[in-house]
């Protein structure tokens, strides 16, 4: 089934500072979408106000799944319409396994430890450390596999990346970015990942890059635009990124 993720003229603040100011972009199922920019252009803030981090606060806007508003709705509620957000650094969660975490999410318990184990098998995820409480003492690597160990059962209408290649091994890397590629056909899975570098998107290829600055999208090209982001940064931008 296909859907539609429409974002449409969000402002958000943090304290007193507007942060997005208008930002706007729509993707549909399987596309894979890559938002890059540098520092302070508000890449984090669009991911916290999508999920709705309680430190954000919506100024104007609308952020819809299949005409469902999500600006709306609970953090909760938004999971439950289709969005999963990837963090950069997975939260631990002490005495939280990862088997009763899928279940209270709405997983299937009969067949839940064998999808589990399948999915480890697939990032090559050791499967002893699905016995373990929620991300402790797993590495940042470890981590990430485990995250897309929740992606393969969840199967989010819409999968939100927050730098998930940030501290990433080569190896791992390629597991993670694999299992993402394969979603997007699997269960049509669209991909929306806030990126740094060019290595993600050589094993994840976007449908579209669109570089943010000031809060809001200010270019959008194909594949070749990463190319010339790691070539020449974002000086061509400079004068509205600022």
């Amino acid at each position: 089934m296909s859907s539609t993720l429409s974002i449409d003229g969000l402002r958000v603040s943090v304290g007193d500072k507007e942060v997005l100011k208008g930002f706007s972009l729509t993707m549909r199922s399987g596309e894979v979408h890559a938002i890059m920019g540098p520092n302070g252009s508000g890449k984090s803030t669009l991911a916290h106000a999508l999920t709705g981090h309680p430190g954000y606060k919506v100024l104007d806007g609308s952020v819809t799944i299949d005409g469902v508003e999500l600006l709306t709705l609970s953090a909760t509620d938004r999971a439950r319409a289709g969005l999963m957000l990837v963090l950069q650094q997975p939260f631990e969660i002490p005495g939280v396994r990862a088997f009763d975490l899928l279940e209270a999410a709405g997983a299937e318990r009969s067949t839940l430890r064998a999808r589990m184990l399948e999915e480890a098998e697939r990032l090559e995820l050791r499967p002893e450390l699905l016995d373990r409480f929620v991300n402790v003492d797993l590495s940042g690597g470890e981590r990430k596999r485990a995250e897309m160990v929740q992606l393969g059962i969840l199967q989010p209408k819409f999968a939100l990346l927050d730098e998930i290649d940030s501290g990433l091994d080569v190896d791992a890397l390629d597991a993670v970015a694999r299992r993402l590629v394969a979603a997007t056909t699997e269960w049509n899975c669209g991909v929306l990942a806030i990126t740094h570098f060019r290595r993600l998107l050589l094993e994840l290829p976007p449908t579209m890059i669109h570089v943010m600055g000031n809060g809001r999208i200010v270019a959008t090209g194909g594949p070749e635009l990463a190319e010339t982001l790691e070539r020449d940064g974002y000086e061509a931008f400079r004068g509205v990124i600022a």
